[in-house]
């Protein structure tokens, strides 16, 4: 362009100029991508909310994301709330190839709830229990029907309700789908969640106790049902990895 010429405003262009330079502009490759998150931690140690279910009476108040151009994300909870939680898991809900963050958060006054993040901070989240020094332990995502939709299992209350709860993540929201009672996968006092999400036949499975700890089992999501095949009496950790890795 000569020195003498003016750039003209965006405004002033022909509207088919300005369509052809929106159209190279969202050519593939053309906008660089957000960083995704590669990694993530709780930090800020806090006794603030005194359950100890995990063992200590030590929570969390931040959630650190770090990135895959080399930054990180921190989260800080607000007074009334801690993560109150094992570790944050990373799961790609939305199937765009970037990892989402599930994570479990306390309220002093409403007790647990699952929540998902990402780089930008809280997506979404279930409703609270609804009473302070209620928790739930997180089973896993997968898309455990089928549909080509990720589903989140939890156990609501493991030690008092023992209720397998299933949440379907759609839209950047969380759809309840499904609940059964008499299920569990922590006690009180043990630092882990037991169990998980395996898939050795080709269809995820939950494995998890009985509500009183005499059976191993594992569970199906289909057409809307929850069904359970016993996989024997053994509850012990060795036996949860066991069921985990496919081994008979």
């Amino acid at each position: 362009m000569p020195s003498g010429a003016r750039r003209l405003p965006l405004r002033m262009l022909s509207p088919s100029f300005r369509r052809a330079l929106l159209a190279v502009c969202l050519l593939p490759g053309t906008l660089a991508a957000a960083p995704a998150i590669t990694s993530a931690h709780y930090d800020g140690q806090t006794t603030r909310y005194a359950h100890g279910v995990l063992g200590d009476s030590v929570e969390h108040t931040t959630l650190v994301m770090r990135l895959s151009d080399g930054g990180q994300r921190r989260v800080t909870l607000p007074e009334r709330l801690v993560f109150e939680d094992t570790s944050p898991r990373l799961v790609d809900l939305d199937a765009d190839g970037r990892p989402e963050v599930l994570v479990v958060e306390s309220d002093q006054s409403q007790g647990a709830r699952l929540a998902v993040y990402d780089a930008d901070g809280r997506i979404t989240a279930t409703p609270f229990i609804g009473t302070r020094f209620r928790w739930l332990a997180p089973v896993g995502a997968a898309d455990l029907d089928g549909d080509g939709q990720i589903e989140i299992a939890y156990i609501d209350r493991p030690h008092l309700a023992k209720t397998l709860r299933i949440w379907r993540y759609r839209a950047r929201d969380l759809v309840h789908l499904a609940d059964s009672p008499g299920w569990t996968n922590h006690r009180i006092g043990e630092p882990d969640i037991a169990g998980g999400i395996r898939t050795c036949a080709g269809s995820p499975e939950m494995i998890l106790a009985t509500a009183n700890w005499t059976g191993l089992a594992a569970l199906r999501f289909r057409n809307g049902e929850i069904e359970s095949i016993r996989l024997g009496s053994d509850t012990s950790r060795p036996a949860f990895a066991r069921a985990l890795s496919c081994d008979p």
